[in-house]
């Protein structure tokens, strides 16, 4: 399955300063599957006989997976190399996803919202796109215009080029697209895109700052808040 659209989408927004698409991360954001990434590399380093900790996680949240690799091999010393290990954990994930992911509290409403008032949505994610594929199954792929894999761009988050890409592919200024995430390397990922940010934090802390607003949960983010954050803006 694959939910990758190269055509431009029908935007949002009533005029030409307004909200014209929202662009959503995946782990830890819409569904809850940050402690499902945890527990693969927790349960991977316990058999080859390594104890991760709470510092090791902090460090791995919200990706990119080329990164929680060079730190995991770095501060345990296994003898892998970075595509062995990236396999396994891998692997090891897509066997926890077997019955299925929770969604996070306020995703299944802010998306049905979304679709209700026609403004596109597209789901990117530092993950790549088997592992998306299959969590789409328990998000739906019918609710986003596509989705991009950290895999398909040349550089994933921190870097911008996965919201600039979804950005084109929607043919809309990146100012006019709000992006909402949870882990501070998609924080940062998106702020060097030049979008408004909506943080709720899953694991590690975000502060908030100027073109940035954090959150407790997506059931705080409604139609005019999004378009709000994009009007103080443009």
């Amino acid at each position: 399955m694959t939910t990758i659209s190269t055509a431009t989408q029908t935007l949002g927004g009533d005029d030409d300063r307004g909200l014209q698409a929202v662009l959503l991360d995946m782990d830890g954001t819409l569904v809850d599957t940050e402690d499902f990434w945890w527990q693969a590399e927790v349960t991977l380093f316990a058999d080859l006989g390594y104890q991760l900790s709470a510092d090791d996680r902090a460090h791995v949240v919200g990706g990119p997976m080329t990164r929680v690799i060079d730190h995991l091999l770095s501060s345990t010393g296994v003898d892998l190399s970075p595509a062995d290990l990236t396999v396994l954990i891998n692997q090891r994930f897509v066997d926890l996803l077997d019955g299925g992911v929770p969604l996070m509290p306020g995703a299944e409403r802010l998306l049905n919202t979304l679709a209700a008032h026609g403004v596109p949505a597209a789901l990117v994610s530092a993950s790549h796109r088997h592992i998306i594929d299959i969590v789409l199954r328990s998000l739906g792929a019918e609710h986003f215009a596509f989705s991009v894999a950290g895999d398909e761009v040349p550089r994933t988050k921190p870097h911008p080029d996965p919201y600039l890409e979804a950005a084109r592919r929607l043919g809309a200024d990146p100012a006019r697209c709000v992006v909402v995430e949870d882990a501070p390397t998609g924080v940062r990922a998106a702020e060097a895109a030049g979008c408004p940010v909506i943080a709720v934090p899953s694991v590690a802390p975000i502060e908030p700052a100027p073109g940035r607003l954090v959150l407790p949960s997506l059931e705080h983010v409604d139609l005019e808040l999004l378009r709000s954050l994009v009007a103080s803006r443009v």
